[in-house]
């Protein structure tokens, strides 16, 4: 028999890098996004984006992959603001900001984040 199960959101997302890859990891999500850790061990750490966290951690074999996740999406006050603190500190900011109106009326802009993956900043309007 099925159990009735109610998701109360996201707990958060991860991400692996190697251990070379953590201080720009670090550099980008604390220093450039603003982001604080919350919880951090000798692999990795938690940081809180405000509606969820984000692990970034360094144990296990292989090197990081790109997997099915295309993009991490913000949600911000200010997309062409952040766009602009990121591109200053270094990162390509490869699309945006640029208002949308499907399926949400919204400005975007997206760059890349240290490990390759894509940075969504989403405004809504």
């Amino acid at each position: 028999m099925w159990r009735e199960m109610k998701i109360n959101g996201i707990h958060h997302c991860s991400m692996k890098c190697t251990t070379a890859e953590l201080p720009d990891v670090r550099r980008f999500y604390c220093d450039a996004l603003g982001l604080p850790v919350v919880h951090e061990w000798p692999e990795g750490i938690m940081l809180d984006t405000g509606r969820g966290l984000l692990e970034v951690f360094t144990n296990g074999p292989g090197s990081h992959e790109t997997g099915a996740i295309r993009h991490i999406a913000f949600a911000v006050d200010d997309a062409a603001a952040c766009a602009e603190t990121v591109r200053k500190a270094g990162y390509q900011v490869f699309l945006g900001p640029k208002a949308i109106s499907e399926p949400y009326h919204a400005i975007v802009a997206f760059c890349y984040g240290p490990l390759g993956e894509q940075v969504e900043f989403f405004q809504t309007i």
